[in-house]
């Protein structure tokens, strides 16, 4: 149906076949041309060395230039999660060391013993 609005209405003959192998066509086209933004996930303590840390930081860094989320899940054991300077000593630190590779999304999200941010790549 062409023009279903016109006094006489208006058809259209087609080859349904066809049609239908234009319409998937188009689709694979779009879905081509869709980047799809992957989450890579990092875990770490609030007290880590710092080995460890420069080795997260460095995979992070990897991931940000590849255009991935990294998202960071932080798990706290015994009283760490009563020391908040820690957590934001190492908030702190990670935005720092990640500022010209990617941004902060929101706020750091608490979820029972664990605490999770992520950062996405800057354009």
């Amino acid at each position: 149906m062409v023009g279903a609005n016109a006094d006489p209405m208006v058809c259209k003959i087609m080859d349904y076949g066809k049609y239908n192998y234009d319409k998937q066509k188009k689709q694979q086209k779009s879905k081509k041309s869709q980047k799809i933004i992957k989450v890579k996930e990092l875990k770490l303590r609030p007290r880590i060395a710092d080995n460890d840390y420069n080795t997260k930081i460095k995979m992070a860094t990897k991931f940000l230039e590849e255009k991935n989320k990294v998202k960071f899940n932080v798990f706290f054991r015994g009283r760490e999660f009563d020391k908040k300077e820690l957590i934001d000593q190492l908030i702190e630190r990670i935005k720092e060391d990640l500022a010209e590779y990617g941004t902060m999304e929101g706020k750091p999200d608490y979820q029972g013993r664990r605490m999770s941010f992520s950062f996405i790549p800057n354009k």
